[in-house]
């Protein structure tokens, strides 16, 4: 103290000696600098930045002195993270400044509030320093939209996400591309979906049967004509012009049996439902059915082994060494491979290889619900549908499990685990629910309460709405309404968000729009169950594996 008392002492004879020396006689009071005293926005005042700002935005400065009422619109700017300026409205009363926007803020974007150097007073004094403000908002929670009827928001969404695979199909091939910027990449499994989806399109008269019937025959004829196969399977990612395999990662460029299964479990609904005598359809049917009986499901067993290998390839063999077993999305493919006519597996292939002699059994209960099956909380929800597209698990039993049990449960778990919300991610709600594998703002993952990173993909709550009917829609009127300017496309909705961190995919994905449409159509008609379901075929497998199980969804 005694320290700075004696440097403020010296500082206070050193400016009288430059006044003196000047000529004046007394000491005047400085003048006072021309400064911002304070800044509110939402209540919160002289924080460096604002959060979760309303979006009809009102702004209070207060200066040291009067402003200058010619300085302020070049000098006070509001930009967009983008750089774009936001068109402001000023209220001037002497020191105070009132900023309003004319149009609302947008909802989960960055703003930047400038107030530059060259911002004078009327005294003539300019601003001692210029200052810069983040500012961002939350949701806004109007209606984006107009309201409709839940009935007339489902056939929406089915009819403008079907548009992915129909006006997005590669022009070539018919088949669906991987994601949006995929080019000449399609995918073998997302194609499986899109043929169900262009079923659901026909039967809600999106299109016509004929053109329906026109663009599988077209992604048939490709499959027979161009594509390469290996032991009657096709690869995971195909190249729509040529039909050449497209390596998925090193070793895997041939075989992926598990793609080729969730595609054949398309086309043999497809068999089902282009059942009229025109030669068009008879013709259709009996290349689906070429094309099926040629698929060596027995040659995946790798030297006879009672468990069935995802991948083969020409160049590298069973270098992938990846055993197919439960629980997770693949049923699929041994209840495919147990009902083939030509190469069927036996049914200890299925209880080896798949149940793992019953050790993919659960049993734990989460949040009140028994998990028969599968890991803790019961991993991404995507387990809950690929195999269950035209599989109908309503009924379905086996010695390991009642399907619908396990679907409905880990449905309700996810959701319930979102409601709970233990990490604290922002926007998580009963109406901001659905961890699954798809895009997120650390890249692809397959999110699920054991990997929560804040993602949710509007495909995990809505293709469960057979098993969680309210849930599911209150999730699609949140995500419609409340979050349709961030998410609502021209495909329907984006892939995946992160509200916490204002994050929001510009992506589509084949394999997660899919089963939007065609899950919805389950909820609402069965469709697609009772067609797979009434496949003779499919019946002997099932059969041969030891389910219980409904033809008729109804029942």
């Amino acid at each position: 103290m005694e320290i700075k008392t004696a440097v403020y002492t010296f500082l206070g004879v050193i400016s009288a000696i430059i006044l003196w020396g000047c000529g004046k006689s007394d000491v005047e009071t400085p003048t006072k600098l021309f400064q911002l005293e304070s800044i509110e926005i939402n209540g919160v005042v002289n924080a460096s930045s604002y959060r979760e700002v309303n979006h009809e935005l009102v702004i209070r400065l207060v200066f040291s002195e009067s402003v200058n009422p010619g300085m302020i619109e070049e000098n006070i700017i509001l930009r967009k993270s983008t750089g774009e300026p936001v068109h402001l409205r000023f209220i001037l009363n002497s020191q105070s400044v009132q900023i309003e926007t004319f149009d609302k803020l947008e909802s989960f974007s960055s703003y930047q509030l400038e107030i530059r150097r060259e911002l004078y007073a009327l005294s003539g004094n300019r601003i001692l320093t210029g200052k810069v403000y983040s500012i961002s908002t939350g949701m806004d929670t109007s209606d984006k939209f107009p309201l409709i009827s839940d009935e007339q928001l489902l056939t929406l969404v089915q009819r403008q996400t079907f548009r992915y695979f129909w006006d997005f199909g590669h022009p070539i091939s018919g088949m669906a591309r991987e994601r949006s910027t995929s080019g000449n990449t399609v995918t073998t499994g997302g194609t499986g979906f899109g043929v169900m989806a262009i079923i659901v399109a026909a039967e809600r008269e999106f299109v016509t049967r004929d053109e329906a019937l026109l663009r599988v025959q077209k992604i048939v004829t490709f499959l027979k004509d161009k594509a390469i196969r290996y032991h009657g399977a096709f690869a995971h990612w195909i190249n729509g012009e040529t039909g050449a395999t497209l390596p998925f990662s090193t070793y895997d460029n041939g075989a992926d049996l598990v793609e080729t299964s969730l595609l054949f479990q398309g086309l043999l609904t497809a068999r089902q439902y282009f059942s009229q005598s025109t030669p068009a359809e008879i013709k259709l049917r009996e290349e689906i059915t070429l094309l099926w009986e040629e698929i060596d499901w027995k040659w995946f067993q790798k030297e006879n082994e009672n468990t069935l290998y995802w991948h083969w390839s020409s160049q590298y063999g069973w270098q992938m060494n990846m055993k197919i077993t439960g629980w997770n999305e693949c049923l699929i493919t041994y209840i495919l491979a147990a009902s083939s006519p030509t190469h069927s597996i036996t049914k200890e292939v299925y209880d080896q290889g798949w149940a793992r002699n019953g050790n993919m059994i659960n049993n734990a209960t989460y949040y009140g619900h028994r998990l028969p099956l599968g890991p803790e909380m019961g991993g991404p929800l995507f387990f809950a549908h690929y195999s269950f597209l035209g599989i109908n698990p309503k009924g379905l039993k086996d010695r390991y499990a009642d399907y619908w049990e396990q679907n409905s449960n880990h449905s309700f778990i996810n959701h319930l685990y979102c409601v709970d919300n233990p990490r604290k991610y922002a926007g998580y709600s009963e109406h901001c629910w659905g961890l699954t594998a798809s895009d997120g703002n650390q890249g692809y993952s397959a999110h699920s309460p054991t990997n929560d990173r804040g993602v949710i993909a509007p495909t995990a709550a809505l293709a469960s709405m057979p098993y969680t009917p309210e849930e599911s829609m209150k999730a699609l009127r949140f995500f419609y309404y409340k979050l349709g300017d961030k998410i609502w496309s021209e495909y329907g909705f984006i892939d995946a968000f992160n509200l916490s961190l204002g994050w929001f995919d510009n992506q589509h994905i084949a394999i997660d729009q899919g089963p939007i449409i065609i899950m919805i159509e389950n909820y609402r008609s069965f469709l697609l169950w009772k067609l797979l379901m009434n496949d003779m075929e499919i019946q002997k497998g099932l059969t041969k594996l030891g389910f219980q199980f409904q033809v008729n969804p109804l029942s």
